[in-house]
């Protein structure tokens, strides 16, 4: 792989973190306390933002052995670090995985893991494509949950969630028959990409009946002009703004090029208006909705309704009286190999893994993998994610100290976090944990339920008012938290901490056999949850709420909250 800084694991390990003023009330049974107390937590976590040898018998020198160096054990701490930023969520024995198999001894494990189960099957194998369920949305949570929750493909459920928030689709925002099993065949179009090439990426999407409704091109025509209408331009728009190559032309590092001192639009207006042309008479493949089938074969072309007159955008001309197969070719051939593309991919990769502010040289490294996997292969996602995962920024312990480096973890990530630990399981495979998109009494999140193509968070947002906004850093993330929004997420995952969801059961076994030690129950879910990174002078001051509870479980559900709370979990360096 050429252009990438691998990290290799050593022993030495960041001494100096951050030390967090208490987190709550630790009063009264070592329990959180009330709204006042979580509202702390809220602004907590908007704060945290000699010569050779001769030879024996004479004669010419043997050379000395070139030395091999010692590669030091990955620690249990650097392994949950790397599955913070890697996987989707993790247990105990995922952590001993990494430390046994190291750090791309798990990648490539992963990389070759055939997928579980695809969305659509779990949709079919549970009795979802019925025709009660022709008008309604019933199945989709259910489905989400379960993949998120128990795939075994833990690197793909994370590239896939993080692909799906660029790429996005919403059941919310869909209207048509069967709309789960729409998104459903969208979900495993990203998934089944996921590790594959971005080009194929763009194919995939630009062909689903759920990107086709939700960006209003499937129906599309041509320009009429003899009443004066024009192509739906809203794909053709978001598919160069939000997709691939941005707003504004880039260095390969992700900087702004700003000859003059100005920004440089990547497209016009005119752009967008030609570009529309190539995404015109798109259809479904039959007009039978009373079963979910038509979703699973993608949209065709009405060739009636399709501009034949050719397109001319960002220096692409697909010919005119060509086909819309071949003109769909062209144009998405041509903006794969935009300049853009790399650094806008791989900034978001970068982002969404690991560090909402990377330097400028960790970019241009990614995106130079993404250019050129090392073999002349162009978008190679495998090697992309790789290069995120392996660069010396990534894997750098001291990272952990940093006030500019990593994120916040978004709500998504942390319930599930929370299921894989605890080895939630669902025994009908109802994971009746639903839409947990609401800020009054769930985490203000829920996968798949975006409030708008722009996603839940932008890459560039910045909290205004704040010392992040003062050092020019971004906080995607924050763009969804605020004290209700965390006071809400803390009471809704103290109930399900505490009782699970329905069916859906933690199973906390493992925990009981240290919950008599409060030092070591909070030592293993500092490693388990946040990579070690809470500070010991909280530990400190949790021990001491546990101290106080006698019970044990009442204990151990304690302990995962007031880590689940704090801001050295919440903000993951």
């Amino acid at each position: 792989m050429s252009g990438v800084s691998i990290f290799v694991p050593g022993s030495d390990e960041a001494t100096e973190e951050k030390v967090a003023d208490p987190l709550v009330d630790l009063g009264g049974q070592g329990r959180p306390g009330g709204a006042g107390a979580l509202a702390a937590t809220g602004l907590l976590a908007l704060a945290a933002c000699g010569g050779p040898a001769g030879s024996p018998g004479g004669g010419a020198p043997v050379p000395a052995p070139t030395p091999v160096p010692t590669v030091a054990p990955i620690t249990g701490k650097q392994a949950s670090r790397f599955l913070s930023q890697a996987a989707i969520g993790y247990s105990r024995a995922d952590i001993t995985d990494v430390t046994s198999q190291g750090f791309v001894g798990w990648l490539n494990s992963q990389f070759g893991m055939t997928r579980p189960q695809r969305f659509w099957d779990f949709l079919t194998v549970n009795g979802y494509n019925v025709a009660a369920n022709q008008n309604n949305q019933a199945g989709f949570d259910p489905m989400m949950w379960s993949q998120l929750m128990n795939g075994a493909d833990v690197l793909r459920q994370r590239v896939g969630l993080a692909l799906l928030s660029q790429w996005v689709v919403s059941i919310d925002g869909i209207s048509t028959s069967f709309r789960q099993f729409a998104m459903a065949a969208y979900l495993d179009r990203l998934w089944d990409n996921a590790f594959g090439n971005f080009r194929d990426i763009m194919e995939a999407v630009s062909t689903s009946t759920a990107m086709g409704i939700y960006l209003t091109f499937l129906g599309n025509r041509k320009a009429n002009p003899a009443t004066g209408s024009i192509p739906d331009e809203n794909y053709a728009r978001e598919l160069m703004q939000l997709f691939t190559i941005g707003l504004y032309q880039l260095n390969m590092d992700g900087t702004l090029k700003q000859p003059g001192g100005q920004p440089v639009p990547t497209y016009t207006q005119a752009d967008v208006g030609q570009a529309a042309r190539v995404w015109t008479g798109y259809t479904y493949a039959n007009s039978v909705s009373t079963t979910p089938d038509r979703h699973l074969l993608g949209m065709i072309v009405n060739p009636a309704l399709f501009e034949t007159g050719g397109a001319s955008f960002l220096g692409i001309n697909t010919p005119i009286g060509s086909d819309s197969t071949a003109a769909r070719k062209v144009a998405l051939d041509g903006i794969f190999q935009h300049a853009n593309v790399p650094p806008f991919v791989a900034k978001q990769l970068i982002q969404h893994l690991v560090t909402s502010n990377p330097s400028p040289a960790y970019v241009q490294r990614v995106a130079q993998v993404f250019a050129d996997n090392g073999s002349g292969v162009r978008g190679d996602m495998k090697e992309v994610i790789r290069a995120v995962l392996m660069d010396s920024e990534a894997r750098d312990d001291n990272a952990v100290a940093s006030q500019s480096f990593g994120k916040l973890r978004e709500p998504v990530v942390r319930l599930v976090q929370w299921a894989r630990a605890f080895k939630v399981t669902s025994p009908t495979n109802a994971w009746p944990f639903g839409n947990t998109n609401s800020t009054a009494n769930r985490i203000g999140e829920s996968a798949g339920r975006a409030p708008s193509v722009f996603n839940f968070f932008r890459p560039g947002y910045v909290p205004p008012g704040t010392s992040l906004a003062a050092s020019n850093l971004v906080a995607p993330e924050f763009q969804i938290t605020s004290e209700p929004s965390l006071i809400a997420y803390t009471n809704y995952m103290q109930t399900v901490i505490q009782n699970g969801a329905s069916e859906a059961k933690p199973d906390y076994s493992a925990l009981t056999a240290i919950a008599g030690d409060s030092q070591a129950l909070l030592d293993e879910l500092n490693l388990l949850l946040a990579a070690g990174q809470i500070h010991p002078t909280i530990i400190g001051q949790m021990k001491t709420a546990l101290d106080s509870i006698t019970n044990t479980t009442n204990r151990i559900y304690a302990a995962v909250l007031l880590v689940m709370a704090s801001p050295d979990y919440l903000v993951l360096r």
